[in-house]
């Protein structure tokens, strides 16, 4: 993202530190996201991704560093630029006593929002999260689909430009995650600036773009689509007649000459990722050698990415980094 890109974000994290005791929880973590655009924050866990999203929203003032909200520091002035964000947390709040309707009754009051206006876009809520046959339904009672709509309708029921949102599909059916994204994407076209934590990699695909957080801080930042381009020509696939024995051959094949830079199990086989496309040649030979030796059919051959090849790759390049 260029300066004057980030100039105009709706959110930006600048440089934010924060420990808990001996652990640096962030490490001068930057990114910023754009009105429209959904951003994914994708990492291990202990990556920081809670306490960056908790930092972004003035919950946690961070050791050093700053983050702006629509022009309005968390850091200095966090009551002010709450009203701009809606934050959804892994586990909601929602009053699992109080029906739907009476849930966005309470948090819209809570957030401010007038009397007049409210009874309003607790209406237009409903119809937005399709939820408008269930506003007497008690919350406890929903499914954990429709729990997940109620808690976004209450985390908007302000109308913000900046939505938060901590894990939203955790938890949740196919079904329900694909509706939930939905959601999120219609708020994206109206101009939300959405950021995203997720572990689920198929969803970052999903995102505008991503950043890979390890240890703290964005090692990583683009769009799901450049990510998968870069291990076009480095990423290849064994496939094993007998998937059990994946993770035993993954292990073995980590001494292939020249070193990949990591080897891991799939449902098929092992996927390998090389540090220069030319080591492809002196695997196969190898490869085949040891199909002959553990009389094994084994098939090798370059391999369609996915955004879990994305994430090895990444956690194979910080683990080395660290070793040096």
């Amino acid at each position: 993202m260029t300066e004057a890109a980030k100039n105009d974000a709706l959110l930006q994290a600048t440089s934010l530190e924060k420990s808990f005791g001996p652990l640096k929880a962030l490490n001068g973590l930057s990114f910023a996201v754009q009105s429209g655009e959904v951003y994914g924050l994708i990492g291990p866990d202990g990556a920081g991704k809670t306490t960056a999203l908790r930092t972004l929203i003035g919950a946690l003032r961070p050791d050093k560093g700053n983050a702006i909200a629509g022009g309005i520091s968390t850091v200095e002035d966090p009551e002010s630029a709450r009203e701009l964000i809606g934050y959804m947390p892994q586990a909601y709040g929602l009053y699992e006593d109080l029906t739907c309707h009476e849930n966005l009754q309470f948090f819209g009051r809570l957030q401010g929002v007038p009397r007049k206006r409210l009874e309003d876009r607790i209406r237009e809520l409903l119809a937005f999260v399709r939820l408008e046959n269930f506003g007497d339904r008690r919350a406890g009672a929903l499914s954990g689909g429709m729990y997940k709509k109620l808690a976004i309708a209450c985390s908007i029921v302000h109308e913000p430009s900046i939505l938060i949102l901590d894990e939203p599909t955790n938890g949740v059916d196919p079904v329900s995650r694909r509706e939930l994204w939905l959601l999120l994407f219609t708020l994206a076209h109206q101009g939300v600036a959405i950021l995203v934590s997720t572990p689920y990699m198929d969803e970052a695909e999903r995102c505008n773009r991503v950043g890979l957080l390890f240890r703290g801080s964005i090692v990583r930042e683009g769009s799901p689509a450049t990510m998968l381009q870069d291990l076009e020509n480095r990423l290849y696939g064994v496939t094993l007649d007998d998937p059990s024995l994946s993770s035993q051959l993954a292990r073995e094949l980590r001494d292939l000459e020249p070193s990949p830079q990591v080897a891991y199990a799939t449902a098929t086989g092992v996927h390998l990722i090389a540090s220069a496309p030319v080591h492809a040649k002196a695997w196969k030979k190898d490869i085949a050698k040891r199909a002959r030796s553990l009389q094994r059919k084994l098939s090798f051959g370059p391999a369609p990415a996915q955004f879990e090849d994305v994430f090895m790759d990444l956690q194979a390049i910080e683990s080395r980094s660290d070793a040096t």
